[in-house]
């Protein structure tokens, strides 16, 4: 919809837009909006649905949303550039014994472990 050259032009990104109806018809969109849905009905049945932004005492609203949206993007590209997501990684690679995926759990969780003390400065 953005820029239908490139995407005719990429490997991964061709399928959807050959695909009839165009990618507005692949079952990942219904999935993704059925989960949205989903999750506000449960939070709104159970009393629990209210508009907020959860923050730390030093991190403005704004710093949060900008946070929350530069974490989502990377995870969303790194996603694609692995052609996966980390639970996938994790529970199928490693259900397969998979060395990489050994690997790469460890290192994730090493990760969070050294940048989670960063973290846990904004928001106290």
């Amino acid at each position: 919809m953005i820029s239908p050259a490139k995407a005719q032009s990429s490997a991964l990104f061709a399928g959807y837009v050959n695909a009839e109806g165009g990618a507005w018809t692949d079952w990942l969109i219904f999935e993704i909006l059925g989960v949205a849905i989903g999750g506000a009905a449960s939070a709104w049945l159970a009393g629990r649905l209210r508009f907020e932004i959860e923050r730390g005492p030093r991190m403005s609203r704004r710093g949060r949303l900008v946070a929350a949206f530069i974490g989502g993007g990377v995870m969303g590209i790194g996603a694609v550039l692995a052609r996966g997501c980390t639970s996938g990684q994790a529970l199928t690679g490693g259900a397969l014994l998979s060395v990489g995926s050994w690997l790469f759990m460890i290192g994730a969780f090493a990760a969070a472990y050294l940048v989670a003390p960063a973290v846990k400065r904004a928001w106290l």
